[in-house]
């Protein structure tokens, strides 16, 4: 079998067969076939696509390149949800502690923030002294004792994905929709829960900005997990603007956590019991109409966030930051960020709002770099709100004033206000599940 026939049946429109597929992503894994041609069949499949059967080949091919985790030492059905990312998304630290509050296993791997996404693994260490580095046995022994635990991606899961995603950045292959869902897939399914639901963003904080584009994606990643044999659906839910009031580390995790007493902001609330109820639902937990009345009853009587504070202190740290939020160190220095003129906001660069929360150190450029937990913004007019000129539009926190002037110039940059009232748009826009669409 030669590389050279492989890339040339992929150009050429071909569809690639199982041993093809191995052969090209364990070939250059192992070192045996070298850059310049992966990044050919990389260009070809940007061009020409793949279909299911070849994607989830991929995929599988991808996942087998390293570690397998086996969680079946873990008692019951396993469920792990993955976000596409986006500005504000602190999802997990609400969705995780309903769905386990519920009975719901979740023994969940999660990566650092990159650029201006959050990485849910930063969120968490900005709790004094906890821990997401843990051995096998440890992290077993703790899910099954709490029924939850988020640990950073360690050991050699998907080495290929890492490997190829290396060579898409400096290709421009970056934006292929089989190639993101393997990339995504192969660590989710490499990290070896029994059921996977995906929060597939759209909107201008996300990396798919169409919702066409984004039901695409969902439905190539639900192949994936249906075909690998886990139990698999997705939501399309909006990233147009950011999620909740507060962005950056420590601020993120204070909101999850007065979400889950009850008295976290609406659009927060919405998408994560409509989160944990899907989660619920792959698991077997009933109809869905059953799982939201148990996610809305672990959120109004206190046990999801009690299981919070329960995961926290198992993983080493001080559970009363989570029941005392104003014990969060703060950052030294404040600006308020105030309106110039009167309207509405009809729209605001999402993206852009969270590259301004990064510029004040809650974000990194490279995986190397460190953050400052208690950076970020706190908003206080959205898409939507009526502002008058001279009233507060979002108050910045960082460790050095110096700071403050490009974060505002960005800042204000991503806003966009009117005489008229926007249109409120949906927070979640689809359901998919293996061969059904089912719109909002």
């Amino acid at each position: 079998m030669r590389m050279y026939d492989i890339i040339m049946k992929k150009r050429n429109g071909g569809t690639l067969a199982e041993e093809e597929l191995r052969f090209a992503v364990n070939g250059y894994v192992t070192g045996k076939i070298p850059d310049y041609q992966i990044s050919a069949l990389l260009m070809a499949v940007w061009f020409q696509g793949m279909n299911d059967t070849e994607t989830a080949v991929l995929t599988d091919a991808m996942a087998k390149s390293g570690d397998m985790v086996d969680l079946s030492p873990i008692e019951g059905v396993k469920v792990d949800k993955h976000s596409t990312g986006g500005v504000g998304d602190k999802t997990t630290l609400v969705v995780a502690p309903l769905a386990a509050a519920c009975g719901v296993k979740v023994a969940k791997m999660s990566g650092r923030g990159l650029g201006h996404t959050g990485g849910t693994v930063d969120k968490l260490e900005s709790i004094p002294g906890l821990r997401t580095a843990f051995g096998q046995q440890e992290f077993f022994d703790i899910v099954n004792r709490t029924g939850i635990c988020v640990a950073g991606q360690s050991g050699n899961l998907a080495p290929a994905d890492k490997k190829l995603y290396a060579l898409r950045d400096v290709t421009a292959t970056v934006d292929s929709i089989p190639l993101i869902a393997s990339s995504i897939m192969s660590k989710k399914l490499a990290a070896g829960s029994d059921c996977i639901l995906l929060d597939v963003k759209t909107g201008s904080g996300a990396f798919m900005k169409s919702l066409e584009d984004s039901i695409a994606l969902a439905e190539k990643m639900v192949a994936i997990g249906e075909h690998a044999g886990r139990k698999t659906a997705a939501l399309i839910t909006n990233m147009d603007i950011p999620l909740g009031n507060y962005i950056g580390n420590s601020l993120e995790v204070i909101e999850a956590a007065e979400t889950l007493k009850g008295k976290g902001p609406e659009d927060l609330t919405e998408v994560c019991l409509s989160l944990a109820a899907n989660m619920l639902y792959l698991a077997g937990r009933g109809s869905m109409g059953e799982c939201m009345a148990q996610v809305q009853a672990a959120l109004r009587d206190g046990s999801a966030l009690e299981k919070l504070v329960e995961m926290a202190e198992a993983q080493g740290g001080d559970g009363r930051v989570i029941r005392d939020t104003s014990l969060f160190p703060r950052a030294p220095y404040e600006y308020q960020v105030r309106a110039s003129c009167e309207g509405w906001i009809t729209r605001m660069d999402t993206e852009a709002v969270g590259i301004s929360s990064a510029l004040l150190g809650a974000g990194r450029t490279a995986k190397e770099d460190s953050v400052d937990y208690s950076a970020g913004i706190i908003l206080k007019k959205k898409t939507g709100d009526y502002v008058r000129e001279g009233e507060t539009l979002a108050v910045l926190l960082a460790s050095e004033k110096t700071l403050f002037g490009e974060s505002e110039k960005v800042f204000m940059g991503a806003l966009e206000f009117s005489g008229q009232k926007p249109e409120r748009e949906p927070l979640i826009f689809a359901r998919v599940e293996k061969e059904k669409i089912a719109r909002f």
